[in-house]
Parts: C-alpha cells; sequence; structure tokens
C-alpha cells in the first residue's frame, strides 16, 4: 500500500518504512507526527481524494532536524557596472520515517498533526534567539533608568 501525500507544497509518494526529507515542522526528534493532507492511497482499491482523502492521514516518526546542502548563488554584472555578488542558503529540513498509513479514522488516532513550515520557521527563530535577547534587554533597561534619571 501507498500514499501520496502533500506537505510544504510538495507531494511525496511513500510506503511503510520510507524515509523523507520534508521542508521544516514544527517537530522535535523522536516525535510522532500525522501528515493529513492524504491525495491518494494506492494498493489494491486506490481511493483518489477530490482533493483529500477524507479520514485518511500518514504517520510518521521525526527522526531529526538537519540542513541542506549550501546553495551558492553568484550574480556578476559585466561590462560598465562590473559588480559582483555571492550569497549562499541552506535549506531547514526535518527528516522522517514513515511508520503506518491510515485508510481512515485519521481523526480517532490521537497523534499530534505536522504542523506547516511558517509555525515551524517561527519556532525555530524564537528558540535561537532567547539566548541572546537577555543581554539586550538588560542594556535597555539601563538606558531607559538613565532617561528616568535626567
Amino acid at each position: 500500500m501507498f500514499a501520496v501525500l502533500k506537505t510544504g507544497g510538495k507531494q511525496y509518494k511513500v510506503q511503510a518504512g520510507d524515509v523523507l526529507r520534508v521542508e521544516l515542522l514544527a517537530a522535535n526528534a523522536g516525535d510522532k507526527i500525522q501528515f493529513n493532507e492524504v491525495l491518494m492511497i494506492g494498493g489494491d482499491a486506490p481511493v483518489l481524494g477530490s482533493p483529500l482523502v477524507a479520514g485518511a492521514a500518514v504517520q510518521a516518526e521525526v527522526i531529526d532536524q538537519i540542513k541542506a546542502d549550501k546553495v551558492i548563488t553568484f550574480w556578476k554584472r559585466r561590462r560598465k557596472h562590473s559588480s559582483q555578488r555571492t550569497r549562499g542558503h541552506r535549506q531547514k529540513l526535518t527528516l522522517v520515517r514513515v511508520t503506518d498509513i491510515l485508510a481512515s479514522g485519521a481523526d480517532k488516532s490521537g497523534v499530534a498533526a505536522a504542523t506547516g513550515t511558517y509555525a515551524a520557521r517561527v519556532a525555530a527563530h524564537n528558540a535561537e534567539a532567547k539566548p541572546a535577547e537577555a543581554p539586550a534587554k538588560a542594556a535597555g533597561a539601563k538606558r531607559a533608568s538613565k532617561k528616568a534619571e535626567a
């Protein structure tokens, strides 16, 4: 049995046991998540959704949060301008292992839904900003107290 699921603006054909690299999800390593946007379930009796299959889901276990290979973009403006620009980017990804494909009863499974990339990016950004945030607040408090004294 296989399923076609949609996450992060992409579609994946999966079977139980497959390992996927999907766009960043708000989950930690070891968490069990569920993809509820299933477009098709294949096998002996294929089921096509219009656009989604009602009650179907794909359950997976988060292995790790990883980064993709670095992509370098280079622009060079020739002739009169003679300027160059180089930029690099590493996409954040989530590594998941598909454990089960549910044809029905996904809403009663009790497994947390896979939260998309926007919420995951916000959570990752907030987690990275918290340790460096404390000294900045202290400096701002000192400035505010100096203004109050003057």
